[in-house]
């Protein structure tokens, strides 16, 4: 497992019953986990007490009770800073396991001794994004939300990185790949993070099952001559790490000369010293 265990701004406190318990800067929230399938005694005074909590509704959705938070506020991780704003579905503007995968990537841009051009594909609000400018590169954000885009350019100006090379698009991914191939663009790191499901812009259904390897094979279509490296991401139980690394190697690494890791992500709950499983990765490192 690879595990984000360098957050000082973050903490997973205790998980039981469904729930995890967590610090966001100096705010405690309860929010639904669905890897959370123990139920262990939830001593923590802080379970009852945190700033806010995230109930479901047999209805569907859900919404924030016992809300004490701010409508939004800022939490560092090294010279990143991201924005944190609870919304209407549980999240927050930010996946924080996925700190892992940003130290990887941002030694390897690092390391790299010349231009590195990044494309993140399904964006978000820019975590990767800031990652890789931070670290040297210049980079393409692309995301269908254009609240999300909005809120990644807030994170890469609170990161310093108002000026850094940043090309912000709100588009649909595939769409986006198709036409940089048309005109020729390339890309010597690539990071996707797609959904498990979603609606295109005229009503295509995207499920990640059924659609990731046809994209993948897309995707390799913008490598550079000499790419740096490839990450995919996944939040859904039916897409193992294992699946992931088998697609990336026959549809990458029959392409190009490199090698691929497959592995969960995790952070490490305070309370208990173990690791919370958060989804999956693969990490393709391709050879000079």
């Amino acid at each position: 497992m690879w595990t984000a265990d360098k957050w000082k701004d973050y903490t997973v406190i205790d998980t039981s019953g469904g729930e995890k318990l967590e610090r966001w800067g100096k705010y405690t929230l309860v929010r639904p986990d669905p890897q959370v399938i123990w139920n262990t005694d939830k001593k923590d005074p802080l379970w009852r007490g945190a700033d806010a909590s995230y109930k479901r509704s047999s209805a569907g959705g859900g919404k924030w009770s016992e809300n004490k938070l701010p409508e939004s506020w800022v939490i560092s991780y090294g010279e990143l800073k991201f924005l944190i704003k609870p919304m209407g579905f549980k999240h927050t503007g930010l996946f924080p396991e996925q700190a892992a995968n940003w130290d990887w990537f941002s030694e390897l841009i690092r390391n790299a001794n010349r231009p590195v051009k990044v494309l993140n594909l399904f964006a978000y609000t820019g975590g990767a994004t800031v990652a890789a400018a931070k670290a040297g590169a210049s980079v393409v954000h692309v995301d269908a939300s254009k609240g999300m885009v909005a809120q990644a350019k807030e994170n890469a100006r609170l990161s310093g990185l108002a000026e850094a090379p940043i090309r912000y698009i709100v588009d649909d991914c595939k769409k986006f790949v198709e036409r940089e191939i048309r005109r020729g663009n390339k890309y010597d790191g690539i990071i996707m993070d797609p959904p498990s499901y979603g609606r295109g812009p005229t009503g295509e259904v995207w499920k990640i099952e059924e659609n990731i390897d046809e994209f993948v094979e897309l995707v390799s279509g913008v490598l550079s001559d000499e790419p740096l490296f490839f990450l995919l991401n996944s939040y859904t139980t039916g897409l193992s790490a294992s699946t992931m690394k088998y697609i990336t190697s026959v549809r990458l690494l029959s392409k190009k000369a490199g090698y691929s890791e497959a592995d969960e992500l995790g952070l490490p709950v305070k309370n208990t010293g173990l690791a919370l499983p958060c989804g999956s990765s693969v990490r393709v490192t391709f050879k000079k």
